[in-house]
């Protein structure tokens, strides 16, 4: 584990001034995202990463799954999504853990630190409800500020093709992934399919 990882950590577990990000009501917000968002999610997501975001690895794991309970949140500048961030359950080989991702921001906020602010939220609340572990696929160059890098991964699998080198994770507590060895694989609530309800609801009439 790197000092920057041990630093975060300790910095997460052990000082209660290790806040919430908090800005100024015409600065950009940080908060959970509601119902109402998901236009505006789904429509930043499609401009960060493209029509054929779905067809992505990391997507295999969130399919069908419900996102971590006060994990999905978005950064707002006044009534408008400027960007979005969610974590998932997941296995990882063994260890229950989190994912997180996707991570994406307007293109006229990515210098006013949006996604630094999304990053710091998200870290703070996992730790908070008592994660240990929490990993991704992205640029390590980014990600390394926040504590994420690869060892952590060394022994783990990820479901599809995947450049190494952008597996990363943080361990919150350290040594968290030290026994983690194999497939990382999608947990946690699944969506009910609609047919699905209804055939429930019709059991219990």
């Amino acid at each position: 584990m790197t000092a920057i990882a041990r630093d975060f950590s300790s910095a997460i577990l052990s000082v209660p001034a290790f806040a919430p990000w908090t800005a100024p009501a015409h600065e950009i917000v940080v908060a959970d995202e509601r119902v109402c968002d998901v236009a505006g999610r789904e429509a930043l997501l499609d401009a960060a990463f493209g029509a054929e975001r779905g067809k992505k690895s990391s997507e295999m794991l969130r399919a069908g799954r419900l996102p971590a309970q006060g994990l999905s949140l978005v950064a707002r500048e006044g009534d408008e999504i400027v960007g979005t961030v969610r974590l998932w359950h997941v296995d990882a080989g063994g260890v229950p853990a989190l994912m997180l991702g996707p991570l994406a921001v307007a293109e006229l906020h990515r210098s006013l630190g949006a996604g630094a602010q999304l990053m710091r939220e998200a870290l703070w609340r996992a730790a908070q409800r008592g994660y240990k572990a929490i990993l991704l696929v992205g640029d390590e160059p980014y990600y390394r500020r926040f504590g994420f890098e690869a060892a952590p991964t060394r022994a783990l699998d990820w479901p599809g093709e995947v450049d190494r080198a952008r597996f990363l994770a943080f361990e919150i507590e350290p040594g968290a992934l030290a026994q983690a060895k194999g497939m990382v694989r999608g947990t946690g609530a699944t969506l009910l399919r609609p047919f699905a309800t209804k055939k429930r609801l019709r059991k219990a009439a």
